[in-house]
C-alpha cells in the first residue's frame, strides 16, 4: 500500500511541475435578479492580435426556448471576430459547457497540440467572457515561448471575470 501512495505522489508531483501552461479563470459571484452564467473563450494570441490558439470556449450547448447556445456566440466580440466566425461548433477539445461561479483550472502541456505548435516568440493569453443581461469583459496577460523560466502572472478583472492568473512552467 505505501508503495502504491509513493507511486501515485510522485505521478502527482510530476505532472503539477509538467512543461507548459496553467490557467486559471475565476468567475466570480454577481448579486444579479436575473443571472446567467457567462460565455467563456480562452485564446493565444499572436502579436498582430490574430489568433494562434483556441484553448477554451463555454457556451450553452443545449437548445433552449431562447434559440441555440451558438447563437450568441458573437457576444464574445473579439473571439468571434478573430475566430469564432470561422469555427464550426463544437470544436473538439476546446468547446465545453458554460461554469459555474468559483476557479476552473485549466492545463496544457508544451509537447502536446496547441502549444507544441507555436514557433518562438510573444505571444498573449487572452480571456474574454460575456453574459446576458450582464456585461463583457477582456483580459490580456502577456508572455514569451518557449517557456525558459517558471513565471506566475496575472490579470484581474473588474466583473464579469475574476482573478486569471497564468502559471508557466519550462
Amino acid at each position: 500500500m505505501r508503495f502504491v501512495l509513493l507511486l501515485l505522489a510522485l505521478f502527482l508531483a510530476s505532472n503539477s511541475m509538467a512543461a507548459g501552461i496553467n490557467v486559471t479563470v475565476d468567475i466570480p459571484r454577481i448579486d444579479a435578479s436575473e443571472y446567467h452564467r457567462p460565455y467563456v473563450a480562452v485564446w493565444i494570441e499572436n502579436p498582430d492580435n490574430s489568433v494562434a490558439a483556441n484553448l477554451v470556449v463555454w457556451y450553452a450547448q443545449k437548445e433552449t426556448s431562447e434559440g441555440a447556445g451558438t447563437k450568441w456566440l458573437a457576444d464574445l466580440r473579439q473571439w468571434w471576430r478573430r475566430s469564432g466566425r470561422d469555427q464550426s461548433m463544437p470544436i473538439d477539445g476546446v468547446s465545453g459547457a458554460t461554469r459555474p461561479v468559483g476557479q476552473h483550472q485549466l492545463r496544457f502541456d508544451a509537447g502536446e497540440p496547441p502549444l507544441s505548435q507555436l514557433k518562438p516568440g510573444k505571444y498573449g493569453l487572452v480571456v474574454e467572457a460575456a453574459r446576458e443581461v450582464g456585461g463583457r469583459e477582456l483580459l490580456r496577460i502577456p508572455f514569451q515561448w518557449p517557456i525558459t523560466e517558471t513565471l506566475h502572472l496575472d490579470a484581474r478583472g473588474e466583473h464579469e471575470l475574476g482573478l486569471i492568473k497564468l502559471d508557466l512552467n519550462p
